[in-house]
Formats: C-alpha cells, sequence, structure tokens
C-alpha cells in the first residue's frame, strides 16, 4: 500500500513540468500489451524497442538472455529505460511460463502459416509480442508455445524489417487501435501510485535521506 502522504510530500521536490508530465503519461500506460525479445545479439537493438516501447505506453519489456547478456545501451535507449519495467529471464520457458501465468498470449512475431497480418489482430487480447534474434529469427521453443502468428504486410523486395523497425510498427498500430476501443486498458489507480513513486525515486536526489526524514518528523 502507498503512503499517499509521502507521495505528495515527495511530489513538492519535482518541478512543475515534471509533475505535470507524470500526471500525463501515467494515465497512458498498459500492461495490456507488453513485448519480449529473445537473446538479441545488437544491444542497440533492444535498447530501440525498449525506447519505443516508452514512446507507445507500454509499461513492461521481458528480455530473455539465454545466451547473449549484455548491458542496455544507455545512450540509445535515451533513458527509457528509466520509465519501463525490465523484466530479465535466463530461458525462453522460463519468460513463458511466467507470461502465460499473468495471462498473455504468446505473440510469435514472424511469418507462419497460420499468421495474422497486423491490421487483422484482435487487440482485445492480453498479448506479449515476441521478437528474436538478428538472423535466426524465433526459436523453436517460442515458435511452438506461440498462441498467434504475426507478421507485417510487405510488398518491397526486401523480406524483412530490423527488429526495432517491426517493434515500432507493431507497437504503434496495435496500442491506437486499443485507445479506440472501450477495454479497460489503463493501469490500475494503485499501479499508478506505485508507478510514480518508483519514477520519483529515480528523479530526485538523496531520496532516501528524505523519505527518512519525512518518516522522523
Amino acid at each position: 500500500m502507498i503512503d499517499v502522504n509521502l507521495l505528495q510530500h515527495l511530489e513538492s521536490y519535482l518541478t512543475e513540468n515534471r509533475r505535470k508530465r507524470f500526471n500525463e503519461v501515467l494515465p497512458q500506460r498498459t500492461k495490456h500489451f507488453t513485448v519480449a525479445t529473445e537473446d538479441v545479439y545488437q544491444l542497440h537493438n533492444t535498447s530501440a524497442v525498449i525506447r519505443s516501447c516508452d514512446v507507445f505506453g507500454i509499461q513492461e519489456v521481458n528480455i530473455i538472455e539465454e545466451q547473449n547478456t549484455k548491458r542496455i545501451d544507455r545512450e540509445i535507449a535515451m533513458g527509457a529505460q528509466k520509465w519501463v519495467d525490465l523484466n530479465r529471464y535466463h530461458s525462453v520457458k522460463e519468460c513463458i511460463s511466467d507470461l502465460k501465468s499473468k495471462g498473455y498470449q504468446i505473440v510469435a512475431t514472424t511469418p507462419h502459416t497460420n499468421d495474422c497480418e497486423l491490421h487483422d489482430f484482435d487487440v482485445t487480447k492480453k498479448s506479449c509480442f515476441f521478437f528474436g534474434r538478428e538472423t535466426e529469427g524465433l526459436s523453436e521453443d517460442v515458435i511452438e508455445a506461440a498462441d498467434s502468428y504475426l507478421k507485417i504486410p510487405m510488398v518491397g523486395f526486401t523480406e524483412s524489417l530490423n527488429i526495432s523497425v517491426s517493434a515500432a510498427i507493431i507497437l504503434q498500430h496495435v496500442t491506437t487501435k486499443l485507445r479506440q476501443t472501450n477495454l479497460n486498458w489503463q493501469l490500475t489507480k494503485d499501479e499508478i501510485l506505485e508507478k510514480k513513486l518508483d519514477w520519483i525515486s529515480k528523479t530526485i536526489k538523496s531520496y532516501d535521506e528524505i523519505v527518512a526524514r519525512f518518516y522522523d518528523e
């Protein structure tokens, strides 16, 4: 349970612009959709996906590091990792199991016999979009576990897109359609308060000291 009095006290340390920005961004955040990257080798690709998630209001990103374990490139993510929650997994199966326990359908972003084109995708279902390695694509573990297969229609000679570009196109489309529905896609009131406190803790210098003084008084 969030201490609302503490939260109000901490907000007084924010600039007016930052307070306003938090209040504008938080109602647009969602956990209805999430993204998973599977052993992406090029660090800038994962960082760019995280940035796209922030831009389109996706609150959580799932990073599978079964083979490639690297620190997120802060420069390319441009600070987005402060505002987006990163869930890290050591195996594909662990990630899929956790996501399914949270009610997500697994969406493999890859051409498949039973694939669905982006404009036909059903946004009402709680979904996690999986993006694979730059060269090999998604693993068989993801393909076999997938509940849905999604592709971006292409009409040129090139048959594939960079994963960060694919993620941006897909997220822009599905979040736009989601906001046109009557679904309860936003964070809950408690989640909004928790996230605001989290963001404040990453914004204010001497956060721990300020909290300690608040309770001492």
